[in-house]
């Protein structure tokens, strides 16, 4: 695989083992990458309307450079476009291309087209090779790397979908200048979650922004590499990569998706941080709530612990009558901590 001695290769030993590479101009080289790896194939690239506008064209003529017959589909831009029906048409567009079990699939955007395409890879002839080409920051740490993939259903987020590795994770970081404001904030929110769950030193890292974006992104993965591991199929460590994330994706489905994904993780990552001292561990709230803060992520959860509670029940980290909660012990070391639901909403009351 041709690589330029500047960017960062992390290599993933998973079901599927692969690499991610990172690092600015990363996206010149796909074609040759995906030569490398795959050979002569045809390509189906996905995209949103927001990418397909500033990126579209450049990945389209760099592939096709490279000697590649690239079918491309747009679905628009946003959380909404995460569903079932845009998945299935994709599905019945690869198969109107007739593409092959021996083709593939790219997944050029965020997080909604990642796990969108991550899943039709997984569903199409019963499995093709796909490549994740993430163009946002929260992408490039978090829903590219690890193999979760999905979709949203009326009853909850990510409620659909399975563990299936990429092939290839393609980060090109200058493709990040281009994002709005708010949208790489959202990055931002993954960002320190990594630190605060298994990396103190990271988290010190974050005090000060704007922060080496090519170091911190490879540190992230650095991070999720390991976990995805040791526990590739969610049954144990890798519930620490969702601190925050049981009490934000309530608040996201709650505003049914107004409120932003890592916007929402902000605010549940302050609210596990208040958890944690009424189920006798640190008590980090002030200091996460100045660093947060720092990035101009605004606290406030808009929802009673009803509301919240309501939605909680139907979350995929529910066994039976209990939940599993990640709470802070200290910056850098957080734990699983499984409670009965009832318990949830009792505490909660005590917080909202």
């Amino acid at each position: 695989m041709t690589e330029l001695s500047s960017y960062k290769k992390i290599h993933v030993d998973a079901s599927r083992s692969y690499d991610i590479i990172i690092g600015d101009g990363v996206l010149a080289h796909l074609g040759g990458y995906v030569r490398s790896l795959l050979g002569e194939c045809r390509l189906a690239l996905l995209t949103d309307s927001n990418v397909d506008a500033l990126h579209g064209d450049k990945i389209v003529s760099l592939l096709t450079a490279a000697g590649y017959d690239v079918c491309k589909y747009v679905i628009p831009a946003g959380e909404e476009s995460k569903c079932a029906e845009n998945m299935l048409a994709f599905l019945d567009f690869m198969a109107r291309n007739r593409l092959t079990r021996s083709d593939a699939l790219i997944a050029f955007g965020g997080g909604v087209v990642g796990d969108l395409g991550g899943l039709s890879a997984s569903l199409y002839l019963r499995g093709i090779a796909y490549i994740q080409v993430p163009t946002t920051l929260l992408a490039a740490v978090d829903s590219s790397v690890g193999g979760k993939t999905a979709i949203d259903i009326p009853a909850g987020k990510n409620l659909v979908g399975a563990f299936y590795q990429p092939h290839l994770v393609c980060c090109d970081t200058t493709l990040m200048d281009t994002l709005p404001t708010d949208i790489y904030r959202d990055g931002c929110a993954e960002v320190i979650k990594y630190g605060a769950i298994l990396d103190a030193a990271l988290y010190e890292k974050l005090q000060t922004p704007p922060f080496d974006r090519i170091d911190v992104v490879a540190r992230c993965v650095e991070i999720k590499r390991d976990v995805v591991q040791e526990d590739e199929f969610d049954n144990g460590k890798r519930g620490l990569l969702n601190f925050g994330h049981t009490f934000g994706h309530a608040i996201e489905k709650l505003s049914n998706f107004t409120v932003s994904h890592g916007a929402a993780v902000a605010k549940g990552m302050m609210i596990a941080a208040e958890f944690a001292p009424l189920c006798g561990l640190a008590d980090v709230g002030k200091e996460l709530e100045a660093l947060l803060e720092r990035y101009n992520f605004n606290l406030e959860c808009p929802y009673t612990a009803e509301q919240l509670y309501d939605v909680i029940l139907s979350d995929k980290k529910r066994r039976g009558g209990n939940l599993t909660l990640v709470l802070p012990r200290a910056i850098g070391n957080c734990e699983l901590v499984t409670m009965p639901v009832e318990e949830v909403l009792v505490k909660l009351k005590q917080i909202l």
